[in-house]
C-alpha cells in the first residue's frame, strides 16, 4: 500500500508558523486582513469560505466580507453588481489596512468578470485572479502570489520530503487556474515538466516514465493503473463526484495505491492545504509593510 501524503498534518505546520509571524506583525502595528468578495451563496462558495475563516481565526488574520445577492432583486442585475464590485475593488486596492483580496468566481458572468478582477492590485491579490499575477508567476518578476491549490501541490512535496530538482514529473491538465501554474512553479525548482492533456498521444506511457504524476484533469478516477508505474509519487488534485455520489479524485485511488510510492489521497490531500496557503499569502503580503 502507498504511503499517504495527507495534507492536515502540512497545514497544521503552516498555520503554526503563520500565528508567529501574525503575532509579530500586531506587535508592529499592522492587523493583516483578507477581504472576500461574494456574489450569492454557492454551497462549494460557503463551505471554501468558511474554511478560510477558520484557518485564519486560527492564525489571528482579520476576515472582512463584501456580499451580492445573486442579482433576482436588480432590475438590471449584472450591471449593478458589475459596477458596485468595481467600486468596492478599488477602495481595496487604496486601503492600506486589507493586505489581501479573494474574489469568488464565477461571479454572475463570465464576460463581465474580467473588467473586475483585472482592477485588483496584483499585491493583493493573493490567489492569482489577475493577468498580471499570472505574468509574474510565468516570467519569475515576483509580481502577486501563485493559485493556492497550484502551491498547495508544492507545499506538499516538500513537507513530505520529496525533492523536486532533476525529477521528471507529468502535469495532467493544462489550465490556467493548476496545469499551467504547477508547471511553473514545479519547473522553478529545476524539475523537468511534461504538460499532458486530453490530445497526448500515448498519455499513460508519458505518465508511467514520470518520477511524479500531479493530476488535475476534472475528469474522475481518470488516472487508472495503466497510468503509473512501481516508485512514483502521485499528486491528485482532483475534487469530483462518482457515480455513487461519493467524493473522488481525478485518480482510481483503489487501482492505483496498490502500486505507486505514495499518494495524496481526496479528501485529505491539497485541498486540506489551500486555506493555509491563502492565508500564507495574506502574511506575506502584510509583511511587505515591513520593508
Amino acid at each position: 500500500m502507498a504511503e499517504l501524503l495527507k495534507g492536515v498534518p502540512a497545514a497544521t505546520k503552516i498555520t503554526e508558523e503563520l500565528s508567529a509571524r501574525c503575532e509579530r506583525l500586531k506587535a508592529s502595528g499592522i492587523n493583516p486582513t483578507l477581504e472576500i468578495l461574494r456574489v450569492g451563496d454557492k454551497p462549494e462558495d460557503l463551505s471554501y469560505e468558511k474554511g478560510i475563516e477558520k484557518r485564519c481565526a486560527k492564525i489571528g488574520i482579520t476576515v472582512s466580507k463584501i456580499l451580492y445577492p445573486s442579482g433576482t432583486e436588480f432590475y438590471d442585475p449584472i450591471n449593478d453588481i458589475i459596477s458596485s464590485m468595481r467600486g468596492h475593488v478599488r477602495e481595496i486596492n487604496r486601503d492600506e489596512s486589507i493586505h489581501g483580496c479573494l474574489m469568488f468566481r464565477p461571479t454572475v458572468h463570465k464576460d463581465y468578470e474580467e473588467t473586475v478582477r483585472e482592477l485588483l492590485d496584483p499585491s493583493k491579490d493573493v490567489d492569482c485572479m489577475t493577468d498580471a499575477s499570472l505574468a509574474g508567476l510565468f516570467t519569475g518578476s515576483g509580481t502577486g502570489y501563485p493559485p493556492c491549490t497550484a502551491q498547495a501541490c508544492i507545499e506538499l512535496l516538500d513537507f513530505c520530503g520529496i525533492d523536486l530538482a532533476g525529477k521528471n514529473v507529468a502535469v495532467i491538465g493544462r489550465s490556467l487556474v493548476i496545469g499551467r501554474p504547477v508547471s511553473m512553479l514545479l519547473m522553478n525548482r529545476d524539475a523537468t515538466v511534461t504538460i499532458c492533456h486530453s490530445k497526448t498521444r500515448g498519455l499513460p506511457s508519458v505518465c508511467r516514465n514520470a518520477d511524479i504524476i500531479i493530476a488535475a484533469i476534472g475528469k474522475p478516477k481518470f488516472v487508472g493503473e495503466e497510468f503509473v508505474s512501481e516508485g512514483q509519487t502521485v499528486i491528485d488534485v482532483g475534487i469530483n463526484v462518482d457515480e455513487s455520489g461519493n467524493l473522488c479524485g481525478d485518480v482510481d485511488f483503489d487501482s492505483v495505491s496498490g502500486i505507486v510510492r505514495a499518494i495524496s489521497p481526496v479528501p485529505g490531500g491539497v485541498g486540506a492545504l489551500t486555506t493555509a496557503v491563502l492565508a500564507k499569502h495574506v502574511i506575506e503580503s502584510a509583511e511587505k509593510l515591513l520593508k
